[in-house]
């Protein structure tokens, strides 16, 4: 149960931007498409223009035409009608395109740029942010963006236009009946303020409980081994609709302010829509009002009402897109705590590449009171295999983070061929970095897109070297496809050493000077480690390379074991020499080597 309470935990804020700033960001998504956005002005304004001018062709009807009992003009008066609304169709209809299309473009521009910028945030962000949540901001917040620029603000504009537009129309036929209607606009207009508040901070904690949801089940089935294993299906069935019954619980508390924002809006303007009826049926009586005069009025007031009513939705939309607008550009205003400097210091161009770590101290964003590195002092010369050794927690790993700069040290130095990584370009330092993970990644792709990853212009001919190199071209050819066979998600149709001899021939074709090598066959059967071994072997010859080693047999005959303990180097040599002078490195040893009764006396130590 403590897992499904920690996931309860709200989402970690990111810093806030102000609804100005916010606001000027979106029309920057706007900006680059000004001919697009004329257009739909264009005909948004005539589409409105026409629908007013329909009520104008309604009065002739009603008083050139039935009134007058004049078939001529009736006639010519309904044609006239007729040429408005093939204009208001025509209208309609390039409002209609240029809306949507401006709403699926910038809806598209968006998440690119979301996504760019998601690409250059450090490790460390993604430790702090739940991703489940990131990727319910990238896309269900695009969404409901996407509707707002593409319907809903056209809406909000056509409808203002024919509000603004329609009570002049009713001042130009009645002045006393338009005033009755100005004055029941107050009424109308403050549950629409009062409500849409209570809307836009609701939908907020809509798109937030929609991201736990999201967060939950990117983890669930991430790990749906795990949860099969240990039984916990009725556990995650139980935490995962506890969610979405957290998300419908608000959702239908915004639809109910939502819905009270709509009923009160209606009832309020047809109300007052009847009471004007009564009103000018008595003047049209008292020869004050001709018919066709009340029939363009109550049009108005129909096309008023209908406006007012509109809008009245159109707010929560807005209220709703507001919110999710906010998160997005909350992603966007994000700064990454590694970017490169105004003036980056270039890397060598060539040669093998050299290691210093100069009195490095380092504790994790998340971890601040534990340091991982504390004044770490080593160096590593070009083409030398040194392999880091030491117990969970010593600051390998570490290492290994600052070498591929996803973190800077609070204190010392970090050098690549003498140069500080502070003032390199980050993606110049990585690009003479070949990194072979203990748990090797494998995308959702083919052999050939996997092996290329590091090196996305290699030709089929040198991806197939590669895997010659890494002894995966016999299993590669045996699958369905070869090397266009899909893998599945995170390579789920390979096994552990095929995995493991891709990431290898990924490295080999990346041929890049350093090589970081985090027990790369600690996982593996006897075979297949054995195999393994051979493709490093490949691997590492003529290059710099560090190696995390939790199983001694891997590293002895490495050229330097450098030993460590919490976040320091307290000893380094030869195995041999450290089994002789150093007491830790002698205990690992005798735990991994020693008799049953030395490993006994080793773990009493």
């Amino acid at each position: 149960m403590a897992r499904a309470d920690t996931r309860l935990e709200p989402a970690p804020k990111i810093p806030p931007v102000t609804a100005l700033k916010t606001l000027a960001q979106t029309r920057r998504f706007l900006a680059p498409y000004r001919r697009q956005i004329v257009l739909a002005a264009i005909g948004l304004v005539v589409a409105a223009g026409a629908v007013l001018a329909v009520g104008q062709g309604l009065r002739f009807v009603v008083d050139r035409g039935f009134a007058a009992s004049n078939a001529y003009e009736l006639n010519r008066t309904l044609a006239m009608m007729l040429g408005i609304i093939v204009v208001m169709a025509c209208a309609t209809y390039m409002r209609y395109f240029y809306v949507s299309w401006l709403g699926e473009r910038v809806t598209a521009d968006l998440r690119r740029t979301v996504f760019d910028h998601l690409l250059a945030l450090p490790p460390s962000f993604f430790e702090e942010t739940r991703t489940g949540e990131v990727i319910s901001r990238l896309i269900n917040d695009t969404t409901m963006l996407e509707t707002v620029i593409g319907a809903s603000a056209s809406q909000a504009i056509r409808n203002s236009l024919l509000l603004v537009g329609g009570l002049a129309m009713l001042m130009a036929t009645s002045l006393k009946l338009t005033l009755l209607v100005l004055a029941g606009v107050p009424v109308v207009v403050v549950p629409i303020i009062l409500f849409g508040r209570r809307v836009r901070k609701l939908a907020r904690a809509t798109q937030d409980r929609v991201g736990d949801v999201g967060s939950f089940l990117d983890e669930s089935l991430h790990e749906i081994r795990t949860v099969q294993a240990y039984g916990h299906e009725d556990d995650d069935r139980h935490g995962f609709a506890t969610r979405v019954e957290g998300a419908f619980g608000t959702a239908v508390r915004r639809i109910r302010q939502r819905a009270l924002l709509v009923a009160a809006v209606i009832l309020l303007v047809f109300g007052a829509v009847g009471v004007i009826l009564w009103i000018g049926g008595h003047d049209v009586v008292a020869g004050r009002l001709s018919g066709g005069e009340l029939s363009a009025f109550v049009f108005y007031a129909i096309i008023v009402a209908g406006s007012v009513g509109t809008i009245s939705e159109v707010v929560g939309d807005l209220q709703r897109a507001a919110g999710a607008t906010e998160r997005l550009f909350e992603l966007l205003a994000v700064v990454p705590g590694i970017r490169p400097p105004a003036a980056p210091v270039a890397l060598p161009a060539s040669g093998r590449g050299t290691l210093a770590f100069e009195h490095v101290a380092f504790r994790y964003p998340s971890r601040p009171d534990t340091p991982a590195l504390d004044g770490l002092s080593l160096e590593v010369r070009a083409s030398e295999k040194v392999a880091l050794v030491g117990p969970s927690g010593a600051g390998k790993t570490t290492v290994f983070q600052l070498l591929l700069r996803f973190y800077d040290p609070q204190g010392g130095t970090v050098r690549i061929a003498g140069v500080d990584l502070r003032e390199a370009d980050p993606r110049e330092v990585r690009r003479q970095l070949a990194v072979v993970p203990q748990e090797p990644v494998i995308f959702a792709a083919s052999v050939l897109e996997n092996v290329r990853y590091g090196r996305p212009d290699a030709s089929d001919a040198e991806v197939k070297a590669a895997c010659e190199a890494a002894y995966a071209a016999e299993f590669v050819q045996q699958l369905p496809d070869g090397y266009l066979s899909a893998l599945g998600e995170r390579g789920v149709r390979l096994s552990g050493g095929q995995r493991q001899r891709l990431a290898i021939a990924r490295a080999i074709l990346a041929d890049r000077p350093i090589l970081l090598l985090d027990e790369a066959t600690s996982a593996l059967d006897a075979e297949s480690e054995r195999i393994v071994q051979l493709a490093l072997e490949r691997l590492m010859a003529g290059r710099t390379v560090v190696m995390i080693a939790h199983r001694l047999a891997t590293v002895r005959h490495a050229d330097r074991i450098v030993v460590m303990e919490a976040g320091r180097v307290v000893a380094q040599g030869t195995h041999d020499a450290l089994i002789r002078d150093n007491p830790l490195y002698a205990r690992l040893a005798a735990l991994q080597f020693g008799t049953p009764a030395e490993r006994e006396a080793a773990e009493a130590a």
